[in-house]
C-alpha cells in the first residue's frame, strides 16, 4: 500500500499554523504604480538589513519528495541563520541570495517570508510549492489562507488581450486559474499575488496591483 506523503491537517495545526505568518513576495515583477520588487523594494531591503544570511535546502521538499523543484533555495536571516551555521550551512552574500530567488522564481516557486510568533521581522524566506510545502499545502488543500499567509498584491487580468493560451494555469500554485471551454477563468479570491503568472504571460495580459483592504 502506497504511503500518503501529504501534510495532514493535524500536523499543520500543531507545528505551523499559529506559530508563523507568511507574506508573499513577488520577485522580478513590475507592480502597477510601484518599483520593481526584487531589486529595489521588499526582498532587497530585508536582505540588506540582515547581519547574516544563509542559503540551505528546502526541508519540506526534502521530506515530502513530491516534485523535482530546486532544493537549495531556502534563505535564513540573522537568528535563524545563526542556527544554520551550527548545522554547517554556509553564509552567502546578498547578491547570491537574490540570485537564488530569481532561479526559484523561474522554476515556478512562490516566495514566502516567514514571521515567527512574537517577532516583527521575517527570519526565513522560502521558495515554496503547493505539493510539498506546509503553508502552501494548508492554503491549497484545506482552504485556510487567513491563518497562514498575508498578501499585499493580487493579479489583474486584461481579458481583451488574453489569448487563453493557458501558460498561467501551469504556473499558478494556488489553483486560481483554469481553462474552461477554451476560455481563461480567473478566481481572484484564490490569488496571492506571487507574480508567477505575470512573468510568463506571452501577451502581457496580467499585472499585479495593490490588494484593496
Amino acid at each position: 500500500m502506497k504511503q500518503n506523503n501529504d501534510w495532514t491537517l493535524e500536523e499543520l495545526k500543531r507545528d505551523y499554523i499559529g506559530q508563523m505568518k507568511a507574506i508573499t513576495i513577488p520577485v522580478n515583477i513590475s507592480i502597477q504604480g510601484q518599483q520593481q520588487v526584487l531589486d529595489t523594494s521588499a526582498v532587497e531591503k530585508i536582505l540588506r538589513n540582515a547581519k547574516l544570511i544563509t542559503l540551505g535546502d528546502c526541508g519540506c521538499r526534502k521530506k515530502r519528495k513530491k516534485c523535482d523543484a530546486p532544493l537549495d533555495v531556502c534563505l535564513s536571516i540573522d537568528g535563524e541563520a545563526e542556527e544554520d551555521l551550527k548545522r554547517g550551512v554556509k553564509p552567502v552574500s546578498v547578491q547570491k541570495a537574490l540570485e537564488a530567488l530569481k532561479r526559484s522564481h523561474k522554476a515556478g516557486l512562490v516566495h514566502l517570508a516567514y514571521v515567527f510568533k512574537g517577532k516583527e521581522k521575517p527570519e526565513i524566506i522560502c521558495s515554496c510549492c503547493s505539493c510539498c510545502c506546509h503553508s502552501m499545502s494548508a492554503m491549497v488543500r484545506f482552504g485556510i489562507p487567513d491563518h497562514v499567509v498575508a498578501s499585499e498584491y493580487v493579479a489583474s487580468q486584461n481579458e481583451e488581450t488574453c489569448d487563453n493560451c493557458g501558460t498561467c494555469v501551469e504556473r499558478c500554485q494556488f489553483n486560481a486559474r483554469k481553462i474552461l471551454n477554451g476560455k481563461m477563468h480567473f478566481a481572484k479570491k484564490k490569488c496571492f499575488g506571487c507574480g508567477l503568472c505575470v512573468s510568463t504571460c506571452p501577451t502581457n495580459s496580467i499585472t499585479l496591483v495593490k490588494r484593496k483592504s
